[in-house]
C-alpha cells in the first residue's frame, strides 16, 4: 500500500472520482443496497479529507447521474435523503478543512429539501479556499453539452457571439464546470472500465485509473495509490517525450 510519504510534489490539481460499487458491496454482505450507499459516505469523507491533506485543489465526485433517476423509486428516495443527512453531518468537516462546496448538474430536478440543504451548505462554505469539492448531482455530460450548444446557439442567433469566434474558451464558459480546471486524474472504483457519461469534455487529457476496490472499501491508501500511479506517468498533451525534456 502507498502512503503519503511516497508521493512527490506532482499532485494533480483536479481529481474526479466515479464512486462505483455501493450496491455490489451490499449484495456481497447480504444487505439492502441502501446500506451500501450509507457505507459509501465514509469513503467520501476519507477521500475528501485525504485530498485536502495532500494539496489537491479540486475534487469532483459523481454522486448522482441523470440516468440514476431510472433506478427504483425507493433507492432514489433513499439516495436523496442520504444527500440531505450527509450534507448536514459534513458541514463541520468542510469548515474545519477550509473546503468550499460546489455542485454541478440539473440541480432544479432535485427534490426541494435536498436542493435547499445543498444551497445552504454551498452558501456557508463559499469563502473557504483550501479546496473545492464539487458534487455532480443529476449530472450527465451529454445533457451538459446539449445545454451548452443550445445556449451558444441562442447567443449566435441574437448576434451576441459570432460563430467564427466559437472556441474552447467559449464552450468552457457555458459548461456547468466553467469555474473548474480540466480534470487531471479520473478514478473509477469497482473494476468497471467505462466513463458513464461523466465529464466527457473535461477529461480530454485526464489520466484514467481503474481499481477493483468497491467504493465503500475505498480508503486513504487507495487514493494515494492512484495518485502515486499518476505521478509515474508522462503527460505529453500531444507532444513527444523529447519536447517535454
Amino acid at each position: 500500500m502507498v502512503d503519503k510519504k511516497q508521493l512527490n510534489d506532482n499532485i494533480p490539481q483536479h481529481v474526479a472520482i466515479i464512486m462505483d460499487g455501493n450496491g455490489r458491496w451490499a449484495k456481497k454482505q447480504g444487505l439492502f443496497r441502501s446500506v451500501g450507499h450509507e457505507k459509501g459516505t465514509k469513503a467520501v469523507r476519507e477521500a475528501v479529507e485525504s485530498c485536502a491533506e495532500i494539496g489537491v485543489k479540486y475534487l469532483t465526485l459523481y454522486a448522482f447521474s441523470t440516468e440514476n433517476w431510472n433506478r427504483p423509486k425507493l433507492e432514489v428516495d433513499t439516495l436523496m435523503k442520504l444527500l440531505v443527512t450527509s450534507l448536514k453531518k459534513e458541514i463541520k468537516t468542510l469548515q474545519e478543512n477550509n473546503i468550499k462546496l460546489n455542485a454541478i448538474g440539473n440541480l432544479q430536478s432535485l427534490p426541494g429539501k435536498a436542493r435547499k440543504e445543498l444551497m445552504e451548505v454551498i452558501e456557508k462554505t463559499k469563502s473557504n479556499d483550501h479546496m473545492t469539492l464539487t458534487l455532480a448531482l443529476s449530472y450527465g455530460s451529454r445533457e451538459e453539452l446539449i445545454k451548452t450548444i443550445e445556449e451558444i446557439s441562442i447567443k449566435v442567433k441574437n448576434g451576441v457571439i459570432s460563430p467564427h469566434l466559437i472556441n474552447e474558451s467559449v464552450i468552457n464558459e457555458h459548461l456547468y464546470t466553467k469555474n473548474l480546471p480540466d480534470v487531471d486524474l479520473l478514478i473509477r472504483t469497482s473494476g468497471e472500465k467505462r466513463i458513464s457519461n461523466f465529464l466527457l469534455w473535461q477529461i480530454a487529457y485526464a489520466e484514467l485509473y481503474f481499481t477493483e476496490i468497491l467504493w465503500p472499501d475505498f480508503r486513504k491508501e487507495h487514493l494515494f495509490e492512484a495518485i502515486y500511479n499518476y505521478q509515474k506517468r508522462e503527460r505529453r498533451f500531444g507532444k513527444t517525450s523529447e519536447q517535454l525534456s
